[in-house]
């Protein structure tokens, strides 16, 4: 077992409530010492305070977006969203696979801390959370859809979840601990059962509630409604999607759109390909084939919050509800010619951020500052004027959301990948660089200087007159790294412990155990 250390039990290079020292100190542009002010004093709680909705999605790229400026697609109820609250468009997650993105957000820190830095391993619900917080501050709290963390919720009233990664077809779900098997397509059972719970709620406390859709996680499978909506359309590929530039991280890709139809052939969505197609016409309707399939997936979310958005006006709601969407991870729709995560480029770590507060954020605002995952669990609590614990390795971003960024904002984002030895890594992105060092059996880096090469098609790790850059962002990693509470050893550790296999075998032991006791009704 990795250490499951806090931010409080490491030293650090500098004090946590004092977030320019190393910009003064010439130590590094490391303006993010998230845990600023976490110990400050609230002010106290509004007479009313805000419910919260927080909309969840499973690898939704922000291409995917109209109000992103989607070329492929139109997202007219998160555009609602975006149009009434602010958009933020440089929000990242720590780590781009599920089930650490997740953890990450419930506790506000970083999975080496949190514990959840794989997808076969349990979560220990021990820990606090948000939720638990806002329980605390008289908030009524539910969860449902995906949790994909295995161990059962803690800190909601309601819970009502998929077992793993659910089906999108009769999915089976468990109900505060009784298992059950619904009828029909999972996107419109989980917006019928957060309906179905804000009509049942306790309406003499304000609401916290977690709406996690499973969509467009693929293998993405629309419903009959959105499953043709593309036949008649080619989509345009991305610019890079003939991108063959060799890549440290490129072999451990596993979506390859090249290679896609040789997966999923049995798939009744993929039947039936047509023969005689050469390597690179096979690759182009792979990518027709696998996007048509993402985008009717997202259409058919794109409905149910637009039902969930038209529940909170018709039951006046809306007015004091803080609406939040964001997914797990960033997601390739071709890019590179790629299709999934996991890799530390943009699109894998870059997610949709949108946030509405009625009266309290300007309609149609844009944010272009760093934001993380992170920082949802403490600005969900500081507007409900709940305790926020100096451990969060966060922030809240309610300063930016009502359009004064504090001028000592963090300009580097840290993030990191722990699941596989050959291709874990770490690494920081600036608003001008990226650094990425791939630790472990591989000892590489790869530098891309973002404002020439945005779409990171040029390593220059080696190239000279980038090497006092480089110098200088690698001290600022190692600062960053010991802020954080991360080091080599921890690292190792996590691998030694992911390679061993014990936590897929208490996975499987404790879903072994929790399936019969979910069958005979908890």
């Amino acid at each position: 077992m990795p250490n499951k250390k806090h931010l409080t039990d490491n030293p650090h290079p500098y004090d946590p409530h004092r977030r320019s020292f190393l910009k003064k100190s010439g130590a590094g542009a490391l303006g993010l010492a998230m845990a600023a002010g976490c110990g400050e004093s609230k002010a106290p709680i509004e007479e009313k305070q805000p419910n919260i909705v927080f909309i969840f999605s499973d690898d939704h790229a922000d291409r995917a977006m109209s109000c992103y400026g989607s070329v492929v697609n139109e997202t007219p109820h998160l555009d609602r969203i975006a149009n009434e609250g602010m958009r933020f468009d440089h929000a990242y997650i720590t780590m781009s696979l599920c089930s650490p993105s997740r953890a990450c957000i419930l506790t506000g820190k970083y999975p080496h801390i949190n514990g959840q830095v794989s997808i076969p391993r349990l979560f220990d619900g021990s820990q606090t959370t948000f939720p638990k917080l806002l329980q605390k501050a008289g908030y009524q709290t539910s969860i449902v859809g995906k949790w994909h963390l295995h161990t059962e919720p803690t800190g909601f009233d309601y819970w009502n979840i998929l077992i793993g990664q659910g089906r999108y077809f009769d999915p089976i779900m468990v109900e505060n601990g009784v298992l059950n098997e619904y009828k029909g397509y999972a996107t419109d059972i989980i917006a019928d059962k957060s309906i179905e719970w804000l009509d049942s709620r306790d309406q003499s406390k304000p609401f916290c509630l977690m709406c996690n859709h499973k969509a467009p996680h693929w293998i993405s499978e629309p419903d009959e409604k959105h499953a043709h909506m593309y036949d008649d359309v080619e989509l345009p590929e991305p610019e890079t999607f003939d991108d063959d530039t060799p890549r440290l991280y490129s072999e451990e890709q596993d979506w390859d759109i090249a290679t896609l139809h040789e997966r999923y052939k049995n798939n009744p969505r993929w039947k039936d390909l047509p023969e005689g197609l050469s390597p690179e016409e096979r690759k182009k309707d792979n990518y027709q084939r696998a996007i048509k399939d993402i985008l009717g997936t997202i259409a058919s979310m794109d409905d149910n919050i637009g039902r969930l958005l038209d529940y909170l006006e018709e039951n006046n709601l809306a007015e004091n509800t803080i609406v939040v969407y964001a997914s797990d991870n960033g997601y390739y729709m071709g890019e590179h010619g790629w299709i999934d995560k996991k890799s530390p480029y943009d699109q894998s770590l870059r997610i949709p951020l949108l946030v509405r507060y009625p009266g309290h954020i300007r309609p149609g605002s844009v944010n272009d500052d760093f934001v993380l995952s992170l920082d949802i669990a403490p600005t969900l609590l500081d507007y409900a004027g709940a305790e926020i614990p100096t451990d969060m390795q966060a922030e809240s971003i309610r300063p930016l959301l009502e359009e004064r960024t504090p001028p000592d904002w963090r300009d580097t984002v840290y993030f990191q990948y722990h699941t596989r030895r050959r291709y874990a890594y770490y690494g920081i992105r600036t608003a001008k660089y990226k650094l990425i060092h791939y630790y472990a059996d591989m000892n590489e880096w790869e530098f891309y200087d973002l404002e020439k090469d945005p779409t990171e098609l040029n390593n220059a790790a080696g190239d000279p007159a980038y090497a006092d850059v480089i110098a200088g962002l690698k001290t600022e990693l190692a600062a960053i790294r010991k802020f954080y509470g991360a080091s080599d050893e921890l690292d190792q550790q996590i691998l030694v412990d992911s390679e061993s296999g014990v936590w897929r075998k208490e996975l499987n032991e404790y879903m072994a155990e929790k399936m019969e006791e979910w069958k005979s009704g908890g």
